[in-house]
């Protein structure tokens, strides 16, 4: 009997049953997720390849919040706003016309991926002319696509860390190995680390800017060493820019693609989810050298033929909306971003927050606890109605740290679910 591998357990290695009476999980999917068992030569075996990959964990906090009603979510990376009214007048009469019924072009729609061509080569400087483009079911998808694009089983992918838990799981699921590398003190990966860590199965490095899950913005010098460093040793540059939108005070993104001499190495990652209002529509897109096109259709027809025919339809309606759409909303998530930091200089010294310049994130260490963030986490669910996802999610196992995500808050809402989490954190701690 086989228990699978996840970082969440407070050993690190392994989750079991008594965990899930521990944090009190009785749906039977969820206890599933956490302690799922497999017997060689049972039906099941199949399921051998996720089995050292981490269940995912939005899942196990979400039954916990709904075992505690009345629970503020600070955890899942969400924003408080939804589509363009353009999306929704586009949308409306969809089903009329029967060619919307029918599978569409692999790399999606044409129209779509010139609006996307021309967005690229305007706001994110790409010289477009050397890239192919397709539209894929989030970014997500376009993670995995270009993973599975440019590697066999056993290459290495190259992740700063703290990660992003998704990108994590897809590198495993390709059957290939993530090199984990340790940022600096400012969440900055140290390009003679990076470098340092490639070998000959080194097939990539993987930036995320603005980060997920630092809120961490990467200087534009930072992103061409790590573009350069990838480009001399005949590797590729992920750049995953889902958060391209979410800058605050004077930072700036900057997309490495438009590096010159960048086009032949560097694939490019995008998302409407955050943006646009859009996560349940399941739409991005990438950007990437053309010789990758002809696996990277056969990857996209295998996995979902195309991206759903009506959410390439609601996309292009928010793209021709524009950045102006979400720019207020940026504004008052700025404002919110402020409203955090002074909650939690509160706590002074008991816990280390590096602030953040984008995306809509916080991550806090609290150096001298003995919870596990685990445990930790469920402690502020149960006892104070406020759920964040603990650091273990992200990499990092030896110390305890936790993600906060503002994203879903309002002005108004920062007093209320802030309070619980200081109020929370000061006595837990």
């Amino acid at each position: 009997m086989i228990p699978i591998y996840s970082p969440l357990e407070n050993t690190g290695k392994w989750f079991s049953y008594g965990l899930c009476s521990q944090l009190s999980l009785t749906d039977p999917r969820t206890v599933r997720w956490v302690c799922e068992v497999m017997e060689p030569g049972m039906p099941n075996s199949a399921q051998t390849r996720m089995a050292h990959i981490q269940p995912p964990i939005i899942p196990l906090i979400s039954e916990l919040i709904d075992q505690n009603p009345g629970t503020i979510s600070l955890g899942q990376g969400v924003v408080h706003f939804g589509p363009p009214p353009d999306v929704l007048n586009t949308v409306k009469g969809f089903w009329k016309d029967p060619a919307n019924h029918q599978y569409g072009p692999i790399e999606g729609n044409e129209r779509l991926r010139q609006q996307i061509r021309d967005k690229l080569r305007l706001e994110n400087r790409l010289q477009t002319d050397d890239l192919a483009i397709v539209v894929t079911a989030g970014s997500n998808m376009a993670f995995f696509n270009a993973i599975l694009g440019i590697t066999k089983p056993g290459d290495e992918i190259i992740i700063p860390s703290p990660f992003y838990f998704n990108q994590e799981m897809a590198v495993l699921t390709a059957g290939c190995r993530p090199v984990t590398v340790p940022v600096d003190q400012s969440y900055l990966p140290d390009p003679g680390l990076i470098e340092d860590a490639i070998s000959p199965r080194t097939r990539a490095i993987v930036t995320i800017s603005p980060n997920n899950p630092t809120g961490v913005v990467y200087p534009d010098t930072l992103l061409d060493d790590l573009n350069e460093i990838c480009g001399r040793h005949g590797i590729y540059h992920i750049s995953d820019e889902a958060y391209e939108y979410f800058v605050y005070g004077s930072s700036q993104h900057y997309s490495p693609g438009s590096r010159a001499q960048s086009s032949g190495h560097t694939i490019s990652l995008y998302s409407l989810s955050k943006a646009y209002g859009f996560a349940g529509w399941r739409i991005g897109y990438m950007a990437f050298p053309t010789q990758l096109l002809e696996s990277l259709k056969k990857i996209q027809d295998t996995n979902v033929i195309c991206p759903a025919i009506i959410s390439q339809h609601a996309a292009l309606a928010a793209l021709m909306s524009g950045r102006s759409y979400c720019q207020p909303y940026v504004e008052e998530m700025a404002a919110v971003r402020l409203s955090v930091l002074k909650a939690l200089s509160v706590l002074g010294d008991q816990i280390r927050v590096v602030e953040p310049t984008g995306a809509f994130y916080v991550f806090i260490e609290v150096p001298n606890t003995t919870l596990s963030d685990m445990v930790l986490t469920q402690r502020l669910i149960e006892d104070y109605q406020v759920a964040v996802v603990p650091g273990r999610a992200f990499g990092i196992s030896d110390r305890c740290s936790l993600r906060v995500s503002y994203g879903a808050l309002r002005t108004k809402d920062v007093l209320n679910g802030m309070g619980r989490l200081v109020d929370g954190l000061g006595q837990l701690i």
